[in-house]
């Protein structure tokens, strides 16, 4: 099974080496990597350039800004006609030793599924055992860079909403993996998602890494916009989305290892202005991450 790897970065080039870095060897000839530079883009490209070979097939294009923008337009870039499996990593993400050739031994009939995302605090979310059904309820265990999809599922699903995620132009910086997931159980294109084992896994960085107080509340709060939105837009009960938007106090608690108890105060304002649809206040600048 063949692969197409689409990262949308805002020029970040050390980040990006440590991901090529880790490619390096794992890539085969039918494989493609994309990456849309939404800005930096001749020093990504000469990036690019200096890891380009037979086996590792690099295509570097650009798209307005919004990290959903960039991963479409990369889908867009891939080679015509070819069915390959998706994958999203951020420019944060590597890849460990023999991650994509397991992806590439899975079944010729796969079409959808998850695998496990890990930090230097372990995985970021705890998957259902394989087997189990996508649901409404678990489409919130997967975020972008675990998903793996075919090319044809993805189009057919009209891709990432590009009014919603990181970088996109509108308050709800967000939720762009569990709003595509949400779109797969709606159009019944779900059964047999493929939730993989443990073992399978990509690495990223925690969400606070490198980032001040201020700038780490600023982000907390734009996510908490997305999601909060997307708990109104996709109708759940009342009674869920109340014990969403109060859980949000207990966000520093829950991860005392990155963040301040006082953070939950962010997390639970901004769901709030995403279920309000609203932003209260001055908000300031809306976009959650700009470096």
């Amino acid at each position: 099974m063949d692969l197409g790897l689409v990262v949308s970065t805002l020029g970040r080039v050390e980040s990006l080496k440590r991901l090529f870095d880790s490619l390096s060897g794992q890539l085969s000839a039918g494989d493609t990597l994309v990456v849309v530079a939404q800005r930096n883009l001749p020093a990504v490209e000469a990036l690019a350039s200096a890891y380009r070979s037979d086996s590792m097939r690099i295509t570097v294009t650009t798209s307005p800004p919004g990290a959903a923008r960039g991963r479409n337009a990369g889908v867009a870039a891939l080679p015509a006609g070819r069915d390959l499996l998706l994958n999203f990593p951020n420019d944060t993400t590597w890849y460990p030793p023999g991650t994509l050739q397991r992806m590439r031994l899975l079944p010729e009939d796969f079409r959808a599924g998850a695998l496990t995302v890990v930090d230097e605090n372990g995985p970021k979310f705890v998957l259902p055992e394989p087997g189990a059904t996508l649901t409404r309820w678990t489409v919130w265990s997967v975020i972008e860079m675990g998903i793996l999809i075919r090319r044809t599922v993805f189009d057919r699903l009209g891709g990432f909403d590009p009014e919603i995620g990181t970088g996109a132009p509108t308050p709800w910086q967000a939720g762009e993996a569990t709003d595509l997931l949400l779109k797969l159980i709606r159009t019944g294109q779900h059964s047999g998602f493929a939730w993989q084992p443990a073992a399978l896994t990509v690495g990223g960085v925690s969400d606070p890494s490198g980032l001040s107080s201020a700038e780490r509340r600023h982000k907390l709060r734009g996510y908490g916009r997305g999601l909060g939105r997307l708990v109104t837009r996709w109708r759940y009960p009342l009674w869920w989305r109340f014990a969403f938007l109060g859980g949000g106090l207990f966000f520093g608690l829950r991860n005392r290892g990155t963040n301040a108890l006082i953070d939950g105060w962010w997390v639970f304002l901004g769901r709030l202005e995403g279920m309000l649809g609203r932003t209260l206040g001055a908000a300031g600048t809306l976009t959650a991450v700009t470096r």
